[in-house]
């Protein structure tokens, strides 16, 4: 198969390279590769079963058109201060303009209007303060939460679209490399799982996601595509009653917090909060079992969740950080029977495990119902898990009762976007006719900033 451009991820990176391209009149040959499904038959049985059953050949909530995307809590951050390190390669400038023009192109399919955390100045301040006090930044970035179902709609109008203007979507292809021709790609192979093939193309894009990281830096390895250690990001997933963050939630919608706890002085920082929302599991190849969150339109429950990441960078002569992080959550798995381990800051401090009957009666009640009540301190690196408790220790003076102990710790929380692909400010790697765009280029981390990439890519190859 011939085309001008082939796009390896059906996530935001790859649908707004495509979806720009046809904005701007392009009528170049695109063929999109996903390894998973169409957004309308992404599926997970938990809904029903109550607990996760480890769908093969992959999970439908980290995988399908629109990726993790369509199953996360849908919020699309306004400020180019929020969302990885796209900035620091194009300029801030040009970044907050894309995620204006950006903006626009999701509310013409659908998303909500209203924008979170952009009144209340005087609350704000009051928050920043408290901050200050405790030793961290504040970082209040206007949101638009999509909300998870909603999310699941305007991705649907954009395959849809996508579709109905020529765009090949090949659903169900896995790309199994690149094919190189002295030191240019040619294209990609791919399988459906049966049967290879190859696309010829001009430019080959990849935008494997967060899931596709570790792919992608195996694939850099072996044709010396220019790449660098990044960041690793390893955590748990924090779970309170909706009354413990009600001022913050009404405020803000999502506090960003950061802060560098002694002794190790890690960054460590709060992400993906989700008002009324559902502890949720996510897994990866090889049977690894996360943790996430989600928050809903209309389905709301009685606790807030987020997560608290700490950031590892390793130095030489380590070079793989993503497999440290896989080792982690494989050893949390083990301990937790495959399933997610959780367990009470208390307890914690307490220097024992949680117990299922301790969780019942509680005031907090999990959301995650198959969640193993355990120890994650048997699992989690020594420095993590002292960055993390110093952390929420310092949270606790911002929002009180944060730190109590009845606060649910869900684990593993891990972000695989630590491969960093070395690129100029066109997405140019030192392969020619190879870009890669998204978290798994290590450039971007979440749905704004990937699709934002992707707008840029698809301006570039028009």
């Amino acid at each position: 198969m011939n085309a001008d451009v082939v796009i390896i991820g059906a996530g935001p990176a790859g649908i707004f390279t495509a979806l720009e391209m046809l904005r701007r009149g392009s009528k170049k040959k695109i063929v999109l590769v996903e390894k998973g499904q169409p957004i309308e038959r992404r599926v997970c049985p938990k809904s029903k079963t109550k607990q996760c059953v480890n769908c093969r050949p992959y999970c439908h909530i980290t995988t399908g058109f629109s990726g993790a995307g369509a199953f996360s809590d849908g919020k699309l951050s306004l400020s180019c201060d929020v969302g990885g390190d796209l900035p620091t390669l194009i300029g801030e400038q040009l970044a907050q303009e894309t995620i204006d023009y950006t903006d626009k192109i999701y509310l013409e399919f659908g998303a909500d209007e209203r924008i979170e955390g952009i009144s209340n100045t005087a609350e704000i301040k009051e928050i920043r303060k408290r901050a200050i006090q405790a030793g961290l930044k504040l970082v209040d970035c206007p949101i638009r939460h999509l909300g998870t179902e909603k999310a699941q709609e305007i991705y649907r109008a954009i395959q849809d679209h996508l579709l109905a203007n020529g765009v090949e979507i090949l659903f169900g292809c896995q790309c199994e490399n690149i094919i190189m021709e002295g030191d240019a790609c040619k294209g990609v192979s791919i399988s459906d799982g049966k049967t290879e093939r190859e696309i010829f193309a001009a430019h080959t894009v990849i935008a494997a996601g967060r899931r596709g990281a570790d792919w992608l830096e195996r694939i850099c390895a072996e044709h010396q595509i220019a790449h660098q250690p990044g960041t690793v990001d390893i955590g748990v997933r924090v779970e309170v009653r909706n009354e413990v963050m009600e001022h913050v939630n009404n405020v803000l919608y999502e506090s960003k917090l950061i802060g560098y706890p002694k002794p190790f002085k890690n960054k460590v920082r709060t992400f993906c909060q989700n008002p009324g929302g559902f502890v949720s599991q996510e897994n990866y190849d090889n049977d690894l079992a996360v943790v996430n969150g989600h928050s809903y339109k209309d389905l709301k429950s009685s606790n807030t969740n987020l997560a608290i990441l700490c950031s590892h960078n390793f130095a030489e002569p380590f070079h793989q950080p993503i497999e440290y992080a896989r080792k982690v959550g494989e050893l949390t798995n083990m301990l937790g029977a495959g399933h997610i381990l959780v367990q009470r800051y208390g307890d914690i401090l307490d220097g024992k495990r949680t117990w299922e009957k301790e969780l019942s009666r509680s005031n907090l009640r999990p959301t995650l119902p198959d969640a193993v009540a355990g120890d994650i301190t048997s699992a989690m690196p020594y420095r993590t898990m002292m960055n993390i408790l110093s952390f929420m220790q310092a949270v606790d003076h911002v929002v009180p009762g944060f730190a109590s102990v009845e606060t649910l710790l869900y684990s593993p929380e891990l972000k695989f976007y630590s491969n960093c692909v070395k690129m100029d400010t066109d997405f140019n790697t030192n392969v020619k006719g190879l870009h890669c765009l998204g978290d798994s280029s290590g450039w971007t981390r979440g749905l704004m900033m990937a699709s934002c990439m992707g707008v840029l890519m698809g301006r570039r190859l028009v």
